[in-house]
């Protein structure tokens, strides 16, 4: 890893590639989009990518290194706070009982760091990494990896694979790291998720199961028969063992949020075997509190703790951000077109008040509501570079190209690369990237 790495141009990786490839690649994506996109979640009505974004190897390893780095300096900034996760909880201002499934004794350790996602965009050329979200609750994935695969297909069946390649399979990669560190080789696994949350599709949660059954298939060359349901089917049976399809699991991959979850038998059922003893559980909810944005603030608080190569890392790569309390209201109102204010335990997107979005009025009344509310952090603002990307507009199939910001999310398990989510803006959308604003989400190819 390389603190002063020279960044490519965002857009270099397409542009160094022929025009021909290029121009053959946008015609087979422009030919093929409702085959490559079916069935992937997306609110977003008018436009679908006619290919996906392209970076070189280099550049998407040395983004991992340093992704990998600044996850750990996370850890070790809550470690030097607090050695429980009820330790944490409380100086992080969670309210008790928030994060469900949270075991108040548990020691802060490495293992919490099994698997993460941190949103990065690029602005000025370099990644900026605006949030981390380190769970096993990481959303996306499935519809990244698919989407690429389908791209990879699409562009070997046209011959045009011998210039980019899809990015490895963080699908694949999740799966090893859920046998690793739960050491369960052929295992049973839940993986369970919320059906009563914010996600196209969970209205359906047949369909939704329906979908997501190739996962089954992937996973059991890892050793893992995965059964797929909603948390609210969970029960315990009568030595207190996970019930889940009609019979006992000998682990859990939650995939949802625990701040989030909805309340109910099921969750009670999977509270239950935990405390018995008898489910490990990828991953324990106390990695959900690294994802709290405060921790962003610890970084920047920390810097004349750290080496100097770690201080060039944060300096670089991670926007200065301070919790948002009263003493910040006289800053926060002076440079509010250099500054965002967000919910420090937030998703995405809500919440978020980006100050040069806004008029002086609703940010003065929206930062003063975030002070009185607390929670909040107070971050620099970083505007995402804008690349030329290729739509299709669903209308009338015609092929459009736009500069459009975008972002990335590696995704990191057991602290193993793998590949990434790329949320792609669309001709004349805002500048929050996310899936409720019609975001469109694809994985990345890269090139040699």
């Amino acid at each position: 890893m390389d603190p002063n790495y020279p960044w490519p141009p965002l857009g270099a990786a397409w542009t160094d590639l022929p025009e021909s490839t290029r121009s053959a690649m946008v015609t087979a994506g422009a030919g093929a989009w409702e085959k490559i996109f079916h069935g992937r979640a997306t609110y977003n009505t008018r436009w679908r990518l006619a290919r996906p974004p392209v970076l070189t190897a280099d550049a998407f390893r040395e983004l991992n290194e340093v992704c990998d780095r600044i996850a750990q300096l996370i850890l070790e900034a809550c470690q030097r706070r607090a050695r429980t996760a009820g330790e944490l909880r409380r100086l992080l201002d969670v309210p008790d009982g928030e994060t469900r499934l949270l075991d108040p004794d548990e020691e802060l350790h490495d293992g919490l760091l099994a698997a993460y996602r941190p949103d990065v965009l690029f602005s000025g050329g370099v990644p900026c990494i605006v949030e981390y979200n380190i769970d096993s609750s990481l959303g996306g994935g499935f519809d990244a990896d698919t989407v690429i695969q389908r791209y990879a297909e699409l562009y070997r069946d046209a011959g045009l694979l011998d210039r980019v390649r899809p990015a490895p399979s963080l699908l694949d990669q999740r799966f090893v790291a859920i046998r690793d560190t739960l050491g369960l080789p052929d295992a049973r696994v839940a993986l369970l998720m919320d059906f009563e949350a914010e996600y196209p599709g969970l209205d359906d949660p047949e369909t939704f199961i329906r979908i997501l059954s190739p996962l089954v298939d992937q996973a059991r060359p890892f050793g893992i028969d995965l059964v797929i349901a909603p948390v609210a089917t969970a029960t315990l049976d009568a030595a207190r063992r996970l019930v889940v399809g009609g019979a006992p699991v000998d682990a859990l991959f939650r995939l949802f949020v625990p701040n989030r979850v909805t309340p109910g038998a099921g969750l009670d059922a999977v509270a239950g075997a935990l405390a018995a003893g008898t489910l490990p559980m990828f991953v324990s909810s106390a990695a959900w509190l690294l994802s709290n944005k405060l921790n962003y603030a610890w970084l920047w608080a920390d810097l004349d703790l750290l080496p100097e190569p770690d201080r060039v890392l944060v300096r670089r790569y991670v926007p200065h951000t301070v919790a948002l309390t009263a003493d910040q209201l006289d800053r926060a109102l002076a440079e509010q077109a250099e500054l965002v204010a967000k919910p420090a335990g937030g998703s995405a997107g809500h919440g978020v008040l980006i100050g040069p979005e806004l008029s002086a009025v609703a940010w003065e009344d929206g930062v003063r509501a975030a002070i009185d509310a607390g929670g909040h952090i107070l971050q620099r603002y970083h505007e995402a570079d804008r690349v030329a990307m290729d739509f299709v507009r669903i209308e009338t199939g015609e092929t459009v190209t736009a500069d459009v910001p975008y972002s990335l999310a590696p995704y990191l398990f057991d602290r193993t690369a793998s590949g990434a989510l790329a949320r792609v803006g669309y001709p004349g959308c805002e500048g929050v990237l996310n899936l409720a604003r019609g975001v469109l989400m694809s994985g990345i190819l890269l090139t040699d």
